[in-house]
């Protein structure tokens, strides 16, 4: 076996060797940025639970509130018109208030999170191509040095 055909032997199979390391790097990089992509929308999952959790917090905080309005209202004799009645309102519109205000927050974040997957998963495939292109060039290169060497 001449020396020109082992020249040639060992650039095919660092083309091919190449390739190889090139198409397995492509693939983790699309499964790394899937993995990515998932732990981003399972923080939008827990993000929707902790908003329901305020949400929920805030309206038993207010019927407590609200509670403690009307009994001290009936204690003092009042009926419940005028003033009374408008700081029951008050309360109500104000929790109404502060509920809008958690879910606004909460579905920000959530459709940050969404993004944020949406993002990874488009990064791991744009990594995972410019990798199948490496591959593929890696086989180029090695056929073209076998065809010089063969010159």
């Amino acid at each position: 076996m001449s020396a020109e055909a082992v020249a040639q032997g060992a650039s095919v199979t660092a083309g091919v060797m190449g390739y190889k390391g090139n198409m397995a790097a492509a693939k983790n990089a699309k499964a790394v940025a899937e993995y990515n992509a998932q732990v981003a929308e399972n923080e939008a999952i827990l993000l929707a639970r902790q908003k329901r959790d305020n949400e929920e917090a805030l309206r038993k905080q207010s019927d407590r509130l609200e509670g403690a309005q009307r009994a001290a209202v009936s204690k003092s004799g009042v009926q419940l018109k005028g003033s009374p009645l408008q700081a029951l309102a008050d309360t109500y519109f104000s929790t109404e208030m502060d509920a809008a205000m958690i879910q606004y927050a909460g579905d920000i974040d959530q459709m940050q999170k969404q993004s944020e997957a949406a993002l990874t998963r488009s990064q791991g495939m744009a990594r995972a191509s410019s990798l199948k292109t490496a591959a593929i060039s890696s086989l180029l290169t090695g056929a073209s040095q076998a065809a010089q060497i063969k010159s």
